[in-house]
C-alpha cells in the first residue's frame, strides 16, 4: 500500500472537495481544544458532506490498515480528536441535518455535525426541551458529546449524554453500517450496543445519525447566587441544596481562582473579597418562589457573604455566561492548561478541594478549580505557559497528582471530558488489569486491526 494508492481510491470514492491534503487546511485539524498533541502528519482530511459518504471511506481504511481519527467541532478537552500520524481525518461537521423533531413521540433524528445548542433551539420551537447542557454548548456538536458522553451543568437533574439516547447509527470498523436498536423508549434485545458506543471517544465506530430523547419545555429561567468566605460553606450550601424537596437543574460552583481569571477575562461583578461562587437553578414549571426561596436558605444558613436572585431568563443566562467562560478564562491567565474533569463522591468533595491547593503548593502550579458541585464533578485548572519549561513540568506533575487523588477518593480520573491521548496511563490505577484487558478484548472483537482512533480511551 502506498499513499498514493490510499487517496486515489478516495478520490474515486468520494466527491473531489471531500477529499483535502493541503497542508495549511490540515494544520487546522491536528488538536483538539485540548492542544494535546501526537503528530502533525495525518494523511489525510476527509470532510464529508452526506453521511453516505463515510461507509465507503471507512471501508477503504480498512482495506489498506490505515488509521481513522473521527472529527467533529473540535471542543474536546482531552484530546480524542488530536491527529495520529498517517491517520485519515474524518471531519463530521459538515453533517449537521437535523432530520426530524417528533413531538409526540418526543425524539430529535440528527446528524453528528449539529451544534447542542442549535438543537436545543429547534426543539424549543416546537415546545421541547434537550436537556444535555455542556458548558461548551454553542460550540459542542451532538456527536461530540456522545462521544465523551459529555454531562454539563445539568447533570444533577438530567444526568449525562447516555441517558438521552434511544439509538445510533454506526459506521463499524471495517465499514459496514448498523443501527444500534429501535427508537423506542425500551428495548432489550441483546446487548445494550448504544450504550457501549456512547462515551467510547470514537474508538468502537462512527456514529453518523444520533436518536434523542426529549422532554416538554421546562419552566422559565431563575436562579440564585451567593458568594462565601471559602469553599467548604458554599459545599455545604450545595449540600443542603440537594437534599432539598426540589432538585436543581444546574448546582455550579466557582472558588477564588477562577473568579479573579473571570475577573480578568471581563467578567467584573464577582466581589474581590469571594472565596467561592455557587449557582443554583430550578426548571420546574409553575410556582418556583418556594424553590427559590429554599435555595437562598441553604445560602444563607451556610454563611453566604451575598446572595442575589436572577429573576429572569436573561439574567440568569447572564451569569450562566460567566460560569461557561471558566475554561477560556483559566486558559488565557498564561496560555495553556490542563482542563481537569475529576469526578468523586459528593461526600468526597470536601477532602477535593481541601486537597488541591496543596498539590498546587507542592509543584510551584496555578489550579483554579470550579464545576459541578452537584454531582461530584469538578475540573480542576492547572495553568502553565507553554514556552516555560518549569512551569510546563510543574503543570504535568501535579495533574498527575489530580487523577491520583481522584482514584484515592473514590472516584474517577474523568467524569465527562474523556480520556483521550490525555489520560491513558491514569487507567491501570482505577480500572485494574483485569477491567483493562476485558476493555481491550472489546476494542479488538470490534477493531481488530486497531485503527479506529488509536491511542484513546484504552
Amino acid at each position: 500500500m502506498t499513499t498514493n494508492q490510499v487517496l486515489d481510491e478516495l478520490r474515486a470514492a468520494l466527491p473531489a472537495k471531500v477529499v483535502i491534503t493541503d497542508p495549511a487546511l490540515l494544520a487546522d485539524r491536528i488538536t483538539d481544544v485540548s492542544g494535546v498533541k501526537a503528530s502533525d502528519s495525518p494523511l489525510a482530511l476527509l470532510r464529508f458532506t452526506k453521511t453516505d459518504q463515510v461507509a465507503p471511506a471507512m471501508r477503504i481504511a480498512a482495506a489498506h490498515a490505515v488509521q481513522v481519527v473521527p472529527q467533529g467541532s473540535l471542543s474536546g478537552l482531552a484530546g480524542a480528536g488530536s491527529a495520529v500520524d498517517g491517520a485519515l481525518l474524518f471531519d463530521l461537521s459538515q453533517l449537521n441535518k437535523i432530520l426530524l423533531i417528533d413531538d409526540v413521540e418526543q425524539v430529535a433524528v440528527v446528524e453528528p455535525g449539529v451544534i447542542v445548542a442549535d438543537l436545543q433551539d429547534a426543539v424549543l420551537r416546537a415546545g421541547l426541551f434537550y436537556p444535555r447542557d455542556p458548558a461548551s454548548v454553542k460550540v459542542a456538536s451532538i456527536g461530540g458529546t456522545i462521544a465523551t458522553n459529555a454531562g454539563g451543568v445539568r447533570a444533577v437533574k438530567y444526568g449525562v449524554t447516555r441517558d438521552w439516547v434511544r439509538s445510533l447509527e454506526v459506521v463499524l470498523a471495517d465499514g459496514a453500517e448498523i443501527s444500534t436498536r429501535p427508537r423506542t423508549i425500551k428495548s432489550v434485545a441483546g446487548y445494550d450496543l448504544t450504550s457501549l458506543i456512547v462515551g467510547s471517544e470514537g474508538t468502537l465506530g462512527i456514529v453518523t445519525q444520533i436518536t434523542v430523547s426529549l422532554l416538554p419545555e421546562p419552566g422559565p429561567g431563575r436562579a440564585v447566587t451567593g458568594v462565601f468566605a471559602s469553599v467548604a460553606d458554599a459545599l455545604e450550601a450545595a449540600d443542603a441544596i440537594v437534599g432539598g424537596a426540589t432538585r436543581p437543574s444546574s448546582l455550579e460552583l466557582l472558588d477564588a481562582g477562577v473568579l479573579a481569571a473571570l475577573r480578568t477575562y471581563g467578567f467584573t461583578d464577582f466581589p474581590e473579597q469571594a472565596e467561592a461562587w455557587l449557582f443554583a437553578a430550578p426548571d420546574e414549571r409553575g410556582d418556583d418562589e418556594g424553590t427559590l426561596a429554599s435555595f437562598k436558605a441553604a445560602m444563607a444558613t451556610s454563611g453566604a457573604l451575598d446572595i442575589q436572585q436572577a429573576n429572569s431568563s436573561e439574567e440568569t443566562a447572564a451569569l450562566m455566561a460567566a460560569r461557561r467562560a471558566f475554561q477560556p478564562a483559566t486558559r488565557s491567565l498564561r496560555g495553556g492548561s490542563y482542563n481537569g474533569d475529576v469526578c468523586v463522591p459528593r461526600t468526597r468533595l470536601r477532602e477535593l478541594c481541601e486537597r488541591i491547593p496543596l498539590i498546587a503548593q507542592k509543584h510551584g502550579a496555578l489550579i483554579a478549580t470550579g464545576g459541578h458541585a452537584g454531582d461530584g464533578n469538578l475540573h480542576p485548572v492547572v495553568m502553565y505557559a507553554p514556552q516555560d519549561d518549569a512551569q510546563v513540568r510543574a503543570a504535568e506533575l501535579a495533574q498527575t497528582e489530580l487523577l491520583e487523588l481522584a482514584t484515592e477518593l473514590e472516584g474517577t480520573v474523568t467524569g465527562e471530558h474523556g480520556v483521550g491521548l490525555e489520560k491513558p496511563p491514569a487507567l491501570d490505577a482505577q480500572l485494574g488489569e483485569t477491567v483493562r484487558e476485558l476493555q481491550r478484548r472489546i476494542k479488538h472483537a470490534l477493531d481488530p486491526q486497531g485503527i479506529l482512533n488509536p491511542g484513546k480511551k484504552i
